[in-house]
């Protein structure tokens, strides 16, 4: 059986962030968003090492002792969640660490994607459209509220 591309812990908050940003606003809370997606994306790489040890394994000590460290690992990913929403981010991959700021274009919202290792917010796209419509930020129109 194939292990699972990406660990999946409880959701934190079931609706997505209020916040609205401005792309300039959003490339300034880079550096922080960086450094807990960095984490994220460790966190999940740890807990998926994790789950195949637990698939390969037929030892019920060791069975016993990787199930507290994917608990840990599922704990320390839900606070890492629950700061990026304190930001006002929402995560959407944590294998890449995919992530979404709630942007305006036109009049309405409009999501501005990152993904790690991007320099800046470089695309967005329309809240039902997913990563597959990402469009270049020099395409978005951002208005006030």
């Amino acid at each position: 059986m194939a292990a699972p591309q990406s660990f999946v812990p409880p959701r934190v908050r079931p609706s997505r962030p209020t916040r609205t940003f401005t792309v300039a606003q959003a490339n300034r809370a880079l550096p922080l968003v960086t450094r807990i997606v960095t984490d994220i994306v460790r966190v999940n790489a740890d807990a998926m090492k994790i789950q195949s040890g637990m698939e390969l394994t037929r030892d019920s000590k060791i069975q016993t002792q990787l199930q507290k460290e994917l608990a840990s690992k599922a704990t320390r990913m839900t606070e890492l969640i629950a700061e990026l929403n304190s930001v006002g981010v929402e995560l959407k991959d944590p294998a890449i660490g995919l992530i979404d700021f709630i942007g305006r274009h036109q009049g309405h919202d409009v999501y501005l994607c990152w993904k790690l290792g991007e320099e800046s917010i470089a695309f967005w796209h329309e809240l039902q459209a997913g990563v597959a419509g990402r469009k270049p930020i020099s395409l978005l129109e951002e208005t006030a509220e």
